[in-house]
């Protein structure tokens, strides 16, 4: 689930920083920069795990700081495909199970990935699992708060940074779409259609 990443960067300190020590400040200007962010094709970042070198630190005329470029390693949350995780149903919609993890709510399980057979209830907005048993079939509600246990099939990432409209009319039309629909820098796609998979009560209930 969670990977660490060797990345690099050129860290910009101000003057009044400069009676810190070094490393301190480099690391608290990466977290800064990087905790919390999705880096394209790379996943979450979560926080800072180690510096591996330093180079030397340059002043550029006109600008009082330091910038010095870095090697360091961080901790970044990216599972590979067909790892299994936990996770908490946060909503349901026609689209899916929505799961999040605390951290991470960018978890979508699309309707040909759950259970079969399987419903969305429109008046509960929440999908039921119609299990078959020789006394016939029972409604398994998949209700929001549950604990799911997930396999990691897909992930989609999206370049998110921003780019200048390619003319006037496109960026006056386009503008509420755009503002509708943003998009998640980096999605999970699960699946539960296997057994064991699905709501933990599902397996520990007896």
């Amino acid at each position: 689930m969670f990977v660490l990443v060797e990345m690099t960067d050129t860290v910009r300190i101000p003057p009044w920083q400069f009676e810190r020590k070094l490393n301190e400040s480099i690391a608290e200007e990466l977290n800064k920069k990087l905790a919390n962010k999705v880096v394209y094709n790379v996943g979450l970042c979560i926080c800072l795990y180690d510096i591996t070198k330093l180079e030397d630190s340059y002043i550029f005329p006109g600008d009082g700081a330091s910038h010095t470029k870095v090697h360091f390693r961080y901790v970044v949350f990216h599972p590979f495909l067909d790892e299994i995780l936990i996770g908490q149903i946060k909503s349901c919609s026609q689209d899916g199970v929505h799961v999040s993890l605390g951290f991470f709510d960018d978890i979508v399980i699309p309707p040909e990935s759950l259970q079969q057979p399987a419903k969305f209830d429109e008046a509960e907005q929440v999908w039921v699992w119609e299990y078959e048993t020789e006394e016939g079939a029972h409604d398994l509600y998949m209700d929001i708060g549950e604990e799911i246990r997930f396999r990691v099939v897909d992930e989609t990432f999206v370049d998110t940074s921003p780019t200048g409209p390619s003319s006037a009319e496109a960026s006056t039309s386009n503008a509420a779409e755009e503002a509708q629909k943003k998009e998640a820098p980096y999605t999970l796609v699960g699946s539960i259609s296997e057994p064991g998979l699905g709501l933990l009560s599902w397996w520990t209930n007896s």
